[in-house]
């Protein structure tokens, strides 16, 4: 293990990660992801096919691709990269950020909707682009990684090129091989789809039904024409730890490590959110791992923040089964570390699907105590009318010095109304 020297980011926004990264042009970072639905003015369908649901009622919102995801990235975006949005947060958001976070947030554009992509690409304002996800309308000299490379990176395909321990696997194209041709291990196994968003595109295959439901929604993609790889992997059996391990790499290939959160995840494999312990967590079992992905990115001509997911098994073996070449979900919560570590509070919890009812003013007026004392971390925040009721969508990290203090404290928050 001696032989790397791997150290904590010391920053806590993507823009003092980047830095060392942005000086030879002018960067700006797409906050959002392509999307496929119909009110996407710029469908990722010709190349950079992205699985974001099967059918139009299924897939991902505007509201969760175009605001809440963005925002929460936006809120530890920091003042040097300028940060390209759709739709503005509110002004109470913004309040809170600055704040809490003590960033300007002057750095904020945004490009309407119907013309965003167009606008880039013609742009004398930006040179490239820092994305998520590469984008089939964005130019591709505009992409600051070359987007054929991205979308190699980005597929679950890659994973054993790596050369990191992974579930036994094969890929199929189904171009060339029928869903009913293929040769499937017995239950459970896993059936992926290369480019599945957050959680979709993955499915546990326990039983015939199981099996008969995914080649049903694989069809539907087929059908769409937005699917041509799939891989099917061996299921890792008595799994005691799910991390996701995130770190940096910058244009020279040396590493930065940026934290490692314990995943929550539903029964159906879908991401809740992280749990990280600021210093109990020991990154160094993750080294090997971390320089073997961290090198391969490099020769790849890749920069930028990295996670990967990683069973543990009760014999203590590591099998990545995800890396994800991108800004993670949660990226932003490992950035709290030097924040939080230096109020005392070594345990945060990052959820996508905190809510309460009411506006947004009066979600931060009743949970003002805890917003004061970084008990709670508001990183996006949308409010939402429905039935005659007013409720605001959150996306926040709970804190303590231990873990039972941190549960206490969402239970107060649960006793004021957060869901």
């Amino acid at each position: 293990m001696t032989q790397y020297n791997f150290h904590y980011f010391q920053g806590s926004s993507f823009s003092e990660l980047f830095a060392q990264d942005i000086i030879d042009a002018r960067y700006a970072f797409l906050l959002n992801y392509p999307a496929t639905a119909s009110w996407s003015a710029y469908p990722n369908t010709k190349k950079y096919f992205i699985q974001d649901g099967n059918e139009e009622a299924t897939k991902t919102s505007y509201d969760k691709i175009c605001q809440k995801e963005p925002w929460k990235n936006l809120a530890v975006l920091g003042d040097v990269i300028p940060g390209i949005v759709m739709s503005l947060p509110p002004n109470l958001l913004l309040d809170y950020w600055r704040e809490h976070f003590g960033f300007s947030y002057t750095n904020i554009e945004i490009i309407q909707r119907s013309l965003y992509l167009d606008e880039l690409s013609k742009s004398d304002g930006f040179d490239k682009i820092i994305t998520l996800f590469p984008f089939d309308s964005l130019q591709t000299e505009k992409h600051a990684i070359s987007p054929d490379t991205h979308y190699h990176l980005l597929s679950k395909a890659t994973l054993a090129e790596l050369g990191v321990p992974h579930p036994k696997y094969a890929t199929y194209n189904l171009q060339q091989v029928s869903l009913e041709d293929i040769q499937l291990p017995e239950f459970p196994f896993l059936i992926k789809t290369s480019h599945g968003l957050s959680g979709e595109g993955t499915y546990i295959i326990n039983s015939t039904e199981a099996l008969n439901s995914c080649f049903a929604e694989l069809r539907k993609y087929l059908d769409i024409k937005l699917l041509n790889t799939i891989i099917v992997s061996e299921f890792v059996k008595n799994t005691v730890q799910n991390y996701c391990v995130q770190f940096y790499v910058n244009k020279a290939g040396d590493i930065t490590l940026i934290g490692t959160t314990n995943q929550l995840v539903t029964s159906e494999g879908n991401y809740l959110g992280g749990v990280i312990h600021y210093r109990k967590t020991d990154m160094s079992m993750f080294y090997e791992i971390i320089a073997a992905i961290g090198q391969y990115a490099h020769q790849q001509g890749y920069f930028g923040v990295i996670g990967f997911d990683v069973l543990e098994n009760r014999d203590g073996q590591l099998y990545v089964i995800d890396a994800n070449f991108r800004v993670n979900g949660s990226t932003p919560l490992c950035l709290q570390r030097h924040t939080l570590l230096g109020l005392g509070k070594e345990v945060a919890k990052y959820s996508s699907d905190y809510r309460m009812s009411g506006s947004l003013e009066s979600v931060l007026e009743s949970i003002k105590p805890e917003l004061d004392r970084k008990d709670f971390i508001i990183l996006s925040a949308l409010e939402r009318s429905g039935d005659e009721k007013t409720y605001t969508e959150i996306y926040g990290i709970v804190t303590g010095e231990t873990i039972q203090e941190m549960q206490y404290i969402e239970q107060n928050l649960q006793k004021k109304g957060l869901q």
